[in-house]
């Protein structure tokens, strides 16, 4: 997994990459396929912003949030994420193998 993070008004300590390493965990434990991670933070006044790309096969998924906190809105943004990419997990491995389910009841 490729991980780039970049900050515009704001600069990237390391205690703040560790915690954002350290929530991507929890992404790469329900889905371990990545390919690449792009987070972005930003400061525009008092909103302080947080976006992710994540790159999976065949697919983008993007989230971002807002919060008077950094570090709110990253949790908040990894929430987002994580919906997003147990539902991807659940379409991806969904091939209709539910036949069962629709067919006719046999008297």
């Amino acid at each position: 997994m490729n991980l780039a993070i970049s900050g515009h008004h704001v600069s990237v300590t390391p205690a703040l990459r560790e915690y954002v390493t350290n929530k991507l965990e929890r992404i790469r434990r329900h889905f371990d396929q990545v390919i690449d991670v792009n987070v972005f933070l930003s400061i525009d006044k008092l909103v302080q912003k947080a976006e992710i790309t994540l790159h999976v096969r065949g697919k983008d998924l993007f989230a971002e949030a807002s919060h008077g906190d950094l570090y709110a809105a990253i949790d908040s943004l990894i929430d987002k994420l994580d919906r997003q990419i147990l539902k991807y997990k659940d379409k991806r491995g969904d091939f209709g193998h539910d036949a069962l389910k629709h067919q006719a009841p046999t008297a």
